[in-house]
């Protein structure tokens, strides 16, 4: 205070000294004093206009102080700036004294005004000298810049000042950059400033004396901090008073075009060691790939072997080669998130900002499909749907499959590598493939299995537990990085420390602990040189005094934690980061730190200025990346539980509030933040909509594993507290996507379909009921357990019933009728089937839509087609199956569709339609095959093989047969195998293979018994007659036909029995027992009342005709 009490006694005000000392008022604050602050000390008011009027001439005499100044000694980086006035000798000479004070008033405050501008501070005027200060007290990622913009404004400002018509300012400006000591309070009175000792303040101001008028030279090490921020002249190595060696120095041209702050930013990093051999062989497959031969690269080592920094130099070697670069990186956190690489990296490459409308990430997401895409008309909605960016009306909706859906996604990213490949050669990295997530792998499959003909190089790290399945390939080459050996970490170390050498004593300890794992290396001697145990003696280090044995960390998250102790003003900042995740943005994490934006700024670009994050981009557009995975563990290692739950807590309020598309896009982000948070309930309801937005995309495997761990956050809750609603819907949706990732069969399937059941009939949700019901339904009737299957069909009616819930009665009855058709109980199917003409209302259909997978009124109807075909009724099941592919196509539902021509195909080929069979099947497959329906593309080729075997062409017809018998059970269904192992013993005997035709009617008997699957049984018999008789056995051929007859009666099935009253007529025919022929074909004959016109009856008639 003893400073303001001088001021105020020169002011003749020295009464005052007392009040400004009690209310602490001291020069850093005194500028800030208004009218009203003076009078409420209690100062009068003539005497409160004089001192403002001393204050505002302080505001023109000297610079405003250093905020905050620190009270104690600090070692610290400090880029200092000196400035000085051309000519002012000169000037003194030609101007009146009262003209020079105000020309050099001007100019110090137009000093003043470009360094604050920049954020530095004045620290001394020294007559027509200013010394200025950028990074201290606080300092950040781009003092050194701000210092050069700086001096590159104070130039052209100080140029524009009017110094009358005889004068023109001109100036020249040194800035240096460099350790400093910055002490106490030093001096007197207005004298008083902070002392800095170091080279840096006398650099500055020979460098100053160097330049020309008008312009900025700086050091060599400003020189590395702006990068290529900047265009120079290079003025050589300058002998300077005071510097033993010569000092390299720059001319600042001006600002430089560098498209990338980040590329012109880059930290240089410790060169690559002992990876020779690798990189030729990497740059040997790059020239493989210019010539048009692609080749995979797997790199494979333990953490912190240099995997991504190997990957890194073959982009730093080829960056002056022609070619595209594409960097895509797995995470620990979204291994449950599919394509997440993907997604990032499509998500940087467009350039989005959250500011952007829909529209303007359509246009970017556009363009930079265009790049590769000639047809963007399927591309664009797919891969936008990926990124969650709405299509609105641009473009058509797409009416796919979740599987299809998938599938055309991967193939629309293959594409869109193919189409840059077109264009130039592409370096494809794939790093950290250990975390992928399983359908990133479906793609990564793809994309090597292609690039064997593409201009890529695709390099993929990964860690010694991932397996990958690709080596072996003629294309594919694998590389495994071993430790460095010894001599190589003492050559690493001394990279790092600049080519110094450390004390041996710390090398060796140094040596020894970090087993040869570059990143432990270079982490642990950079530990070293900041501790503060070592002094810069020039040529080398020097320890300050013994160095115990526990000074240097044992491990590499000791060394980092140590790091990450030092930098305790900004170690929330990396904390909060760690807990985002590998990576963040600018704008994320500065929502979450909840801090000013000036002190967000500062912690991150101390942290990269650390080089424990890198940084890409400039704020508020940047984002930020953990150097290492081991990095960041090491900095959430540091929250205990209490402070780790705030920090997610905070993350997870702050997305809801002010992230909604992340939520939106990322469930499953929010609910590991909710988890950590503490926030159960939540975090189980966001893990369902995780599950259930991957089942919409058909990422059914990271749908199980969402839904999974959404089950296990709940089995952690106390019972009483668990949300009955999210348990039980998370095992219906886990019931879903088993199935489609394990087959309808796989026993996992029922296990948790049963356990939901007994939740819902637990805690009286019969609401929840219908949806198991019909998935435990369709869980049995594919396994062909039939039996089963009508229980619960007859459990869903009678639910429908009790809750007079009509469209569940009437779902339950369609099952129970497709249920007897398989069981070969054909009138009572007719009967149950007719009474499911109300699911063609649009809100039964609705409903239905969120249970079954195929419109429940189109289906109905194709199984009453089939049903009523068999009784009999030919023509009204013709009608029924026109009116159910009708319906089932103006529906545009590719998966009904595909259902339907099922049964248009059999109904067909039990008319004798065989070329209409033979069209409807290969419809079927090839709908099947486009929107990837297993079982229904089995039972297509089934029906294919079927109508190509009744046409004559046998041999075509068994391949087509055996090929869809394999689809049928690569499927997991034993329903329809019965009846599939008819139509392929029917095709070997056509061929002459009796004895296999054999062995298949064997096995369908044998099914048929296990499973009552018996609507094919009249077939079976049929057939077995028609083998015997080929062999000679007429007596036991005419037993099975006799056999088929009768299970005809039993079932009604008056076509299947037409078919085998055909067959024994012909065989007593030939037998001379013409009268019995005809008699028994007559009879059975005559009890139809119509499809008199089709080939199966033409047929019969024609042979009864002949008999009579």
């Amino acid at each position: 205070m003893q400073q303001i009490a001088e001021w105020l006694e020169k002011l003749g005000l020295g009464q005052y000294a007392q009040r400004f000392a009690e209310n602490d008022i001291d020069p850093s604050v005194l500028r800030d004093l208004t009218d009203h602050d003076l009078e409420k000390i209690g100062v009068s008011l003539g005497h409160r206009r004089k001192i403002l009027r001393a204050i505002a001439e302080l505001e023109e005499a000297g610079p405003r102080p250093a905020p905050s100044p620190r009270t104690e000694a600090e070692r610290r980086q400090l880029t200092v700036m000196f400035a000085d006035l051309v000519g002012s000798t000169a000037l003194s000479t030609r101007l009146d004294p009262e003209d020079l004070r105000e020309i050099i008033g001007a100019y110090h405050r137009c000093c003043a005004g470009q360094i604050e501008k920049f954020g530095g501070f004045v620290a001394r005027y020294m007559g027509d000298g200013v010394l200025a200060y950028l990074g201290y007290p606080r300092a950040d990622e781009d003092d050194a810049e701000r210092a050069v913009s700086a001096g590159l404004a104070l130039v052209a400002a100080v140029a524009g000042l009017d110094a009358g018509p005889e004068a023109r300012l001109r100036v020249r400006v040194g800035i240096a950059t460099g350790l400093v000591i910055v002490g106490d309070l030093i001096g007197e009175g207005a004298s008083q400033e902070h002392e800095v000792v170091g080279e840096t303040p006398n650099l500055a101001s020979r460098l100053q004396a160097l330049a020309e008028p008008d312009t900025v030279v700086i050091d060599g090490s400003t020189r590395r901090h702006v990068g290529g921020l900047f265009e120079y002249l290079a003025l050589g190595s300058v002998s300077i008073t005071g510097f033993s060696d010569p000092v390299p120095v720059w001319r600042v041209i001006g600002a430089s075009a560098v498209d990338s702050r980040f590329e012109a930013l880059r930290v240089a990093r410790t060169p690559l060691l002992g990876r020779d051999e690798e990189i030729e062989l990497l740059m040997r497959r790059w020239q493989q790939v210019k010539r048009g031969d692609g080749s995979v690269v797997l790199i494979s080592g333990e953490p912190g072997i240099g995997k991504s920094r190997l990957a890194e130099t073959a982009l730093e070697r080829l960056s002056d080669d022609p070619h595209i670069s594409l960097r895509r990186f797995c995470s620990p956190h979204h291994q449950d998130s599919a394509l997440f690489p993907t997604i990032s990296q499509l998500g940087r490459a467009a350039e989005f900002r959250r500011d952007d409308t829909d529209q303007q990430r359509l246009d970017k997401l556009e363009a930079l499909l265009a790049e590769a895409n000639a047809d963007l008309g399927e591309a664009v909605p797919l891969i936008a749907d990926l990124l969650s960016v709405p299509i609105g009306n641009r473009y058509p909706p797409l009416s796919l499959t979740p599987q299809k859906r998938k599938e055309k996604t991967l193939r629309a990213l293959l594409a869109q590598l193919e189409g840059l490949a077109a264009r130039r050669p592409v370096l494809m990295v794939f790093e950290d493939v250990h975390w992928i997530d399983p359908t990133s792998l479906d793609l990564l499959d793809l994309i090597v299995d292609r690039v064997a003909t593409l201009r890529v190089l695709l390099i993929i790290t990964f860690r010694p537990e991932f397996a990958p399945a690709w080596i072996g390939r003629s294309h594919v080459t694998m590389i495994s990085l071993s430790r460095l050996a010894r001599r190589q970490r003492a050559e690493m170390i001394t990279r790092v420390t600049g080519g110094k050498p450390l004390p041996r004593e710390i090398a060796e300890q140094i040596i020894e602990r970090t087993d040869g794992v570059p990143l432990f290396i270079e982490e642990l001697t950079k530990t070293v040189i900041e501790s503060g145990m070592l002094t810069d003696a020039g040529d080398r280090f020097d320890a300050r005094g013994p160095v115990p044995r526990f000074a240097i960390p044992t491990s590499l998250q000791a060394s980092l934690l140590a790091r990450l102790d030092r930098l305790a003003p900004v170690r929330e900042m990396a904390q909060i980061g760690a807990a985002l995740g590998r990576s963040f943005s600018h704008e994320l994490i500065s929502a979450v730190a909840a801090m000013p934006q000036q002190q967000v700024n500062g912690a991150l670009a101390r942290l990269v200025d650390a080089e424990l994050v890198f940084q890409r981009g400039t704020p508020p557009d940047a984002e930020y990346t953990f150097k290492h995975a081991l990095v960041q563990d090491a900095a959430y290692s540091t929250l205990l539980r209490g402070r780790r739950q705030q920090i997610h807590a905070r993350i997870a309020t702050t997305l809801e509030s002010q992230f909604p598309e992340i939520v939106a896009a990322q469930p499953q982000l929010m609910a590991r933040h909710c988890a950590e948070a503490g926030f159960n309930e939540k975090a189980v309801g966001y893990w369902l909509k995780a599950g259930q937005q991957a089942v919409a995309r058909s990422a059914m495997t990271e749908a199980v594993a969402q839904l999974r761990r959404g089950l296990e956050l709940l089995a952690n809750m106390p019972e009483e507290s668990r949300p009955v609603q999210h348990e039980l819907d998370l095992q219906i949706a886990l019931g879903r996507a088993l199935m489609a990732a394990n087959g309808y069969s796989a026993p996992v399937v029922a296990d948790t379909l049963v356990r939901a059941r007994a939740l819902a009939e637990r805690f009286d949700r019969p609401d929840r009921l219908a949806p198991l019901l019909y998935f435990q339904w369709g869980f049995h009737m594919v396994r062909a357990e039939h039996e089963l299957a009508v229980s619960l069909a007859e459990q869903m009616e009678k639910l429908g019933e009790t809750r007079k819930d009509q469209v569940t009665l009437l779902l339950g009855h369609y099952i129970h009728g497709a249920s007897c058709y398989f069981r070969g109980e054909f009138v009572t199917a007719r009967a149950l089937l007719d009474l499911c003409v109300g699911l063609r209302d649009p809100a039964a259909r609705a409903i239905c839509a969120a249970i079954a997978v195929a419109d429940p009124h189109a289906a109905s109807l194709g199984h009453l087609a089939l049903t009523s075909a068999f009784l009999g009724h030919i023509d009204q099941g013709r009608a029924r199956i026109d009116e159910a592919l009708s319906e089932a196509r103006g529906l545009n539902h590719p998966f009904t569709v595909a259902f339907v021509l099922s049964k248009v195909c059999a109904v067909e080929a039990a008319a004798g339609l065989l070329h209409d069979a033979r069209r409807h099947a290969e419809e079927l497959v090839a709908l099947s095959n486009e929107h990837g329906f297993p079982l229904w593309l089995g039972v297509g080729l089934l029906q294919h093989g079927r109508s190509l075997t009744a046409l004559g062409q046998a041999q075509d017809g068994l391949a087509a047969l055996a090929r869809g018998l394999s689809e049928l059970r690569a499927a997991g269904a034993v329903v329809h195998t019965p009846r599939a192992l008819c139509f392929l013993a029917e095709a070997h005997a056509k061929v002459g293979h009796l004895q296999e035709g054999q062995k298949c009617l064997v096995e369908a008997a044998q099914i048929i018994e296990t499973t009552q699957e018996r609507c094919g049984e009249v077939e079976l018999h049929r057939l077995r007659g028609d083998m015997m008789n080929a062999r000679g056995d007429h007596g036991a051929a005419e037993q099975n036909y006799h056999r088929a007859l009768a299970v005809a009666e039993r079932q009604s099935a008056k076509t299947f029995g037409l078919r085998a009253a055909t067959s024994l007529a012909r065989l007593w025919r030939d037998q001379g027992k013409c009268t019995e022929a005809h008699d028994l074909l007559a009879l059975v004959y005559g009890s139809f009342t119509e499809g008199f016109d089709t080939p199966v009856l033409r047929d019969a008639k024609a042979l009864l005709d002949r008999l009579a």
